[in-house]
């Protein structure tokens, strides 16, 4: 048996030889207060401990089978994958760390949460094979389908799905979903807390689906999300293997979605205290004035690269192709609406910092055009979603597992 637990712990499961504790399920529980925002009381962890339990055990039974196969993740991979977080969520870098440090949670548990995540994704990309060629015929069929359906809606959904292996566990998932959606519907973002809790192979992309159509969901699902505001989320829905929770990101017409779209660049000088607009520090009276000639003297988008370069901070010089009608805070859309292309903005002063930006380009485009990359990246992930779930019913059946739960 691996995995002794320390002393004031408790075994909870047994997994194939695999110890998982009560401290194991109390710093996941922390973890996932962190992506939503509640309280680390005993009672919310008691609420959460038997669906953390089980994804715990679902956790071991993938890594296992990731170590059997000799997947090796490197380290530089996880701080890429907990990067690509910080960013979802407009967080600095480093910040996830910094969070999990105040709870008291050991950042290891994040990191071997992504590594098993990761690893079953190459798992599963060498469990496909061959299948993950997706031929040139393929690609043309969805294309041609694709353009039968110009005009007719489409829709943009995240989701987070929570598995049931069991039908004497059925109650227990659909009081954790309830809990997960109470905290969604109070303000959590749904992308950390898919990439806390989902179960399907979207969870590190936020549980982002991308642009669907309702044929392309399960028709209980489908049926709730023609009918949903968008930024809704959705009560429980039953599915096969589980429950879905979904959220309505957004709504358009197949083939037709125009937008404007800009590139920026930006240079962001931290405070080294938090801003007291009463009573600023010397630095920050310091950095304001150099914002300002920060203002007057840059006059395009390479010169606001080479400022970065000698001003670095945790935020992105460029933060890539931005839509604008999806910018918030509305004041800072308003004020990229109305820059000029290639005029440094005024100083924008916040809490922790300085920042000034150049908009780099604005065009208007079509954001519904569907490109064969497009195409093949779908069925990519389809054809990964069902083997994962077949794999793991496989793992299950042939696994050795004890549960001591109601002794935790």
């Amino acid at each position: 048996m691996t995995g002794t637990p320390l002393p004031g712990m408790r075994i909870v499961a047994v997994v194939s030889g695999d110890v998982i504790t009560s401290g194991d399920v109390e710093n996941r529980a922390r973890l996932f207060a962190l992506s939503t925002g509640l309280p680390t009381t005993p009672e919310v962890i008691d609420r959460l401990r038997t669906q953390i339990g089980n994804q715990l055990v679902d956790e071991r039974l993938r890594l296992q089978e990731a170590q059997r196969r000799k997947v090796v993740i490197p380290d530089k991979q996880i701080a890429g994958a907990i990067h690509d977080i910080e960013q979802r969520n407009n967080m600095p870098e480093g910040a996830m760390r910094e969070r999990l440090a105040a709870l008291g949670v050991s950042v290891r548990t994040l990191i071997d949460q992504i590594r098993v995540q990761l690893a079953w994704t190459q798992v599963l990309r060498e469990q496909l094979a061959d299948k993950l060629n997706v031929t040139d015929a393929e690609i043309d069929e969805q294309m041609r389908l694709h353009q039968a359906q110009m005009g007719r809606p489409e829709y943009r959904v995240g989701e987070i799905f929570i598995p049931v292996d069991d039908p004497v566990n059925i109650s227990d998932a659909q009081r954790f979903a309830e809990t997960v959606i109470g905290e969604l519907r109070s303000g959590a973002l749904f992308s950390a807390v898919a990439a806390q809790f989902s179960q399907t192979q979207t969870a590190l992309e936020g549980g982002e689906l991308g642009w669907v159509q309702p044929d392309q969901l399960d028709p209980q699902v489908a049926r709730l999300v023609v009918e949903m505001p968008v930024g809704a989320v959705s009560n429980p829905v039953k599915v096969p293997g589980g429950f879905d929770i979904v959220t309505l990101q957004g709504k358009r017409s197949v083939g037709s979605d125009i937008g404007t779209f800009v590139t920026l660049r930006q240079v962001f000088l931290p405070f080294t205290d938090p801003l007291d607009p009463q009573h600023p520090t010397d630095q920050q009276r310091q950095l304001l004035e150099k914002a300002r000639g920060l203002t007057t003297s840059i006059k395009n988008c390479a010169q606001m690269e080479q400022t970065a370069k000698s001003n670095p901070s945790a935020r992105p010089v460029d933060p890539g192709e931005v839509r604008l009608e999806t910018v918030n805070p509305v004041p800072f859309r308003d004020l990229l609406a109305k820059l000029p292309v290639g005029e440094a903005s005024q100083p924008l002063v916040a809490n922790d910092g300085i920042a000034v930006v150049i908009v780099c380009s604005k065009e208007q485009k079509n954001a519904a055009v569907q490109t064969k990359e497009d195409v093949r990246r779908r069925l990519i992930t389809d054809r990964v979603e069902m083997v994962s779930r077949q794999l793991m019913r496989d793992l299950r059946r042939k696994a050795t597992i004890q549960r001591f739960d109601h002794a935790a």
